[in-house]
């Protein structure tokens, strides 16, 4: 369709994250890695999860769907990257890039509002103990899985029909990797100023949301622990509570310098670089930081693996 010097519901071209790369191909090697063991490690995790019942309480609960967002938000958008790099056709339709750019809102969403309600968890956990089993029971597991699938979902169904609907003018390059929000609008001829207003503001209150519970818990959390008089007792919570909180910090900072800074700190060249930090290593470093080096998984991994026999033998060396 087209009207006057626009048109729409035709091809874009993503220009990549090789663009302007001296050594692609090795860039592309280091991608393609971090994507394969993204995959394995929380598929593993899932697994894990699943089939070990000393696994199946409410934090590995809620770290399992965490895993499944990870595995759902790179396979968004890093095999069309790659497969572009191979095939050097960097084409991607209207609808294709419409169907990305919602599953990318989407979770990326849900993510932002499970960090934030599995504090609640660790809070519980830490500060009323005695009655975990009732606040943290499977209805309330499977509401707040919910919630997180709902708040992400609107998020998605908001922000991509108006995302969609404006015009793009002229050249159809995006100059990012994957169909994201800021990139798109660099293309639409129409003032879209009100719509990044409106934008700035859900973006803020979706992330100030999730912050404020979470800081709210970590603050109750850390008053608890340090009144703590058994050692083990608070080292235990602190390792836990810092594995969460350095993937919150992680993926919320990497958040609110794509959708909060002003454009004058934005260069393409940032943003992508960004963008690659909490749409690639976020999901490798989620399972690797938040579960993997916990002694419950790693015990229930050397039992899958049928390595419990032989445990004290490499723990000797």
């Amino acid at each position: 369709m087209e009207w006057g010097n626009y048109s729409m519901y035709t091809d874009f071209i993503l220009l990549g994250l090789f663009s302007n790369t001296r050594f692609p191909w090795l860039l592309f090697a280091l991608i393609l890695l971090v994507f394969v063991i993204s995959i394995a490690s929380n598929t593993v995790m899932i697994l894990l999860i699943h089939t070990d019942a000393r696994l199946h309480t409410p934090m590995y609960f809620l770290l399992s769907q965490l895993s499944v967002m990870d595995i759902l938000y790179i396979s968004t958008i890093v095999p069309k990257m790659l497969v572009d790099q191979v095939t050097s056709q960097r084409a991607i339709s209207f609808a294709g890039c419409t169907a990305q750019h919602f599953l990318y809102l989407t979770l990326a969403g849900a993510e932002f509002f499970l960090l934030g309600l599995m504090s609640y968890d660790r809070y519980v956990a830490i500060c009323n103990p005695l009655r975990y089993p009732v606040l943290m029971s499977r209805r309330v597991c499977l509401l707040i899985v919910a919630a997180a699938w709902l708040g992400g979902s609107v998020d998605g169904f908001l922000l991509t029909p108006v995302t969609m609907q404006f015009p793009f003018c002229g050249s159809r390059e995006i100059d990012h990797f994957f169909c994201e929000v800021p990139a798109l609008l660099k293309l639409s001829c129409s003032d879209t100023s009100a719509y990044e207003t409106a934008m700035y503001v859900c973006c803020i209150l979706m992330l100030l949301i999730p912050f404020s519970v979470i800081s709210a818990s970590y603050t109750r959390i850390l008053l608890t622990v340090y009144r703590m008089s058994e050692a083990e007792g608070r080292r235990k919570a602190v390792a836990t509570c810092s594995s969460h909180m350095v993937v919150v910090s992680l993926f919320y900072g990497a958040a609110m310098y794509t959708y909060v800074l002003p454009h004058s700190y934005h260069t393409p060249e940032k943003d992508k670089a960004v963008s690659a930090f909490y749409t690639i290593l976020t999901p490798l470093l989620n399972p690797l930081i938040y579960s993997l080096r916990n002694k419950d998984v790693t015990t229930a991994l050397q039992k899958a693996l049928g390595w419990g026999l032989c445990s004290g033998r490499v723990a000797a060396f």
